[in-house]
């Protein structure tokens, strides 16, 4: 499919994981792809990997716990496409801790990597963003409607996330311009691999909503229900959570 041929997208988190294999996929379909995410090297990575795809890459490093780094980062998108058709908050951060021990700050950094980055970005690029067939997709997750002892911080930011998307879709319905969450489930990724198990917490929880074939998902799963969101093929979904976990939650 080249769904995305001639298609402007700027996507953040594309060092790795679930970014990662949404950027190839992108590119597999012919999009000009702006990522920003805080690892040089992965990014190089990243680039390495997208070698002899049609899509055009260009990579952006910042750290999205800054709101400076992000505007940066907006205004060096803008003067790369021009304008922007698709906008993918994909970046992520996730610090497991019993809530009784999580410190303010370690929760103030999970809401300005996973909920205050992609309202700012969306704030700076929303103006380049034409009316009609414009797109953004939230990566929020199961987390943020479903019970992930340990995960209060991450969880909280995800469903700021989610609720925000929901609200954003209304906004911009006048301009026919859609917002997707997409919720992922377990997913097997470099971020999900670093977490181990942590002082009162019952990770035994989590062998309780595995999907239903007792396998995490692959990156690839999460990209291909992006990709999809955000094409025409998705044009009909607006304001509705995308899950996607392998019915773990049914």
């Amino acid at each position: 499919m080249k769904r995305f041929e001639g298609k402007r997208i700027v996507h953040t988190g594309g060092a790795s994981g679930i970014g990662r294999a949404t950027v190839l996929r992108l590119l597999e379909e012919g999009a000009t792809v702006f990522t920003v995410d805080v690892s040089e090297a992965g990014l190089a990575e990243t680039t390495s990997a997208a070698s002899g795809l049609q899509g055009k890459l260009v990579t952006h490093p910042a750290d999205l716990a800054s709101e400076e780094q992000i505007v940066t980062a907006a205004e060096a998108a803008v003067e790369a496409l021009g304008s922007v058709d698709v906008l993918i908050n994909g970046a992520g951060a996730m610090r497991p801790k019993a809530a009784g021990a999580s410190e303010r700050a370690a929760f103030q950094w999970l809401l300005d990597v996973n909920y205050l980055a992609p309202v700012t970005l969306i704030r700076e690029l929303l103006p380049h963003i034409p009316d009609g067939d414009g797109v953004v997709v939230n990566v929020t997750s199961t987390s943020a409607t479903k019970a992930h002892p340990g995960m209060t911080g991450y969880a909280a930011s995800k469903g700021a996330l989610l609720a925000y998307s929901v609200s954003l879709a209304a906004e911009l319905a006048p301009r026919r311009i859609r917002v997707v969450p997409v919720s992922p489930g377990g997913i097997s990724t470099p971020l999900s691999a670093s977490v181990s198990a942590t002082e009162g917490i019952d990770f035994e929880w989590f062998s309780r909503i595995h999907p239903l074939w007792g396998e995490m998902g692959k990156p690839r799963d999460i990209a291909a229900a992006i990709a999809f969101a955000a094409s025409s093929d998705g044009a009909f979904l607006n304001g509705v959570e995308l899950r996607v976990d392998g019915g773990a939650h049914t």
